[in-house]
């Protein structure tokens, strides 16, 4: 059997089975020469795109081995184990129980273990069956008998290099770099370089790769919502204990149930502080659990941080009488609101150097430190004393009704909402533009040009109101509520 793919108008064999590759039928070949030299070939329609869902699949899955997991086209993976391999036992004990998972589940798989992702392909797809597992340092040795094409070259370099007697990657290794690099091109020897360890491969992981992370493995499957609580627990201990061995402390938590079936739930908590204290990271991941389903049980437990960085020791109060700090008091109330309604809706207003309005107030996270004051503001604080704002600005501001004795005035009475308010002090007018060097105002958004006032009403309740545009006689000002001070 063989899948078909239709290239450039015409079909080629996109996939082959090992009876058609006995046969010496080979990915790429055309269709009708492939039905030509095996009449019994069954063809089928290939479908990379469920291929590559699929291949995604299969790398979420490889989560519960290792935290970093690359994506190899179109029947691959690459798991960066570095630190993680203690936990099966070694490695050739972890790259039996993937193969031996896998198998259950009808797949077929060829592993290898080694010191470079280049070298490790080589041995998985040209090596001997088995699972190698490659010590660092020996690649070169090991891979000198192996053909050309292990080096993940394109079809035509490979071929290109047999066609001028250099069936080997030993062959190859021993030209001069500069004769392969006229003759073959870069790619070439930066592919070997790559298997030889002597150039640093980038690969793109599924998430980002972080060595802080911890596993728990169960005899029996777990299901119960105790145990589940539990494991939460225990792991977050785990990993703490690693943290604080090393003095830093983490911003987000991941936590994954590994079901029996494949299926991962994922549960995700940050922290607005840095921490690493286990009992504050189960106490915000256990309210979590009831949206777990554990279908037939739940095999392993993963525990990932990011966001990682240094955290002294804080020192014990001496004196249990003086004020809370801010990160004892209000930072565990952050956390609560954040991991229940979500990071975007717990922030604070931080001023922004713009005498824009709407750009003047920028979203920041709740306990981040001050960015500086704004240019030209002797308070420090970010705003001008000189030109306050209100403590609520309308995300839109809102059409009123207003009297004016003059046009520059501003105004003496003014309806909002249906209700009146005479003024009885007005301050202004502050006279705001667009920014040039930005995008101007909406259509539907006020005038380019504003003179704005700040009143108060004869119940002392205090507005920022505006004039749209510049005073013509043709016209009637239009005027609009922007904010309320206090």
């Amino acid at each position: 059997m063989a899948l078909v793919q239709a290239e450039r108008g015409v079909r080629r064999l996109y996939a082959v089975d090992a009876g058609a590759a006995a046969l010496g039928l080979f990915v790429g070949q055309k269709a009708t020469d492939a039905a030509a030299l095996v009449p019994e070939l069954v063809l089928d329609d290939a479908d990379p795109a469920t291929d590559a869902a699929a291949l995604t699949a299969l790398a979420d899955w490889c989560a519960r081995f290792s935290p970093a997991v690359a994506l190899d086209p179109p029947g691959g993976l690459f798991l960066d184990i570095t630190g993680v391999a203690h936990l099966w036992g070694g490695e050739r004990t972890m790259a039996a129980d993937l193969t031996a998972r896998l198998a259950r589940n009808g797949l077929a798989v060829r592993t290898a273990i080694a010191g470079t992702p280049g070298s490790a392909w080589a041995l998985a797809h040209f090596g001997e069956p088995g699972g190698a597992v490659l010590a660092p340092g020996g690649e070169r040795a090991v891979l000198a008998p192996l053909p050309a094409a292990a080096l993940r070259l394109a079809p035509e370099e490979a071929a290109q290099i047999v066609r001028l007697g250099l069936s080997t990657v030993g062959s190859l290794a021993a030209l001069p770099r500069d004769q392969v690099t006229r003759r073959f091109g870069p790619g070439v020897v930066l592919r070997l370089d790559q298997a030889l360890g002597q150039v640093r491969e980038a690969l793109t992981f599924r998430r980002p790769p972080t060595p802080w992370f911890a596993r728990l493995a169960f005899a029996e499957p777990i299901s119960v919502p105790e145990d589940l609580a539990r494991a939460a627990r225990d792991i977050a201990e785990r990993l703490c204990v690693r943290l604080e061995a090393e003095g830093r402390g983490a911003r987000r938590f991941e936590l994954c149930f590994h079901r029996l079936d494949g299926a991962v739930h994922r549960l995700i908590v940050g922290l607005a502080l840095p921490g690493r204290h286990a009992g504050v990271i189960a106490r915000l991941l256990i309210p979590k659990l009831e949206t777990v389903d554990p279908g037939f049980g739940i095999e392993v437990v993963t525990l990932a941080a990011d966001g990682v960085e240094p955290l002294s020791a804080r020192q014990g109060r001496l004196d249990e009488d003086r004020d809370v700090a801010l990160e004892e008091g209000v930072a565990p109330l952050v956390d609560r609101l954040t991991n229940r309604l979500g990071e975007d809706a717990v922030w604070r207003a931080e001023p922004f150097p713009s005498h824009d309005p709407e750009r003047a107030v920028q979203r920041r996270p709740p306990l981040s430190p001050a960015a500086g004051s704004s240019p030209g503001s002797p308070s420090g604080s970010g705003w001008d004393p000189a030109r306050p704002r209100p403590l609520r600005l309308f995300r839109r501001p809102e059409p009123i009704e207003a009297m004016a004795p003059v046009p520059d005035d501003p105004p003496v009475f003014f309806r909002w909402r249906g209700a009146g308010h005479r003024v009885r002090r007005a301050e202004g007018p502050e006279r705001l533009a667009e920014e040039w060097w930005r995008h101007p105002f909406e259509d539907d958004e006020p005038g380019r040009v504003r003179d704005y006032y700040r009143v108060e009403d004869e119940t002392g309740a205090r507005f920022w109101v505006f004039r749209d545009g510049l005073y013509a006689p043709d016209t009637h000002p239009r005027w609009w509520l922007h904010g309320l001070f206090g």
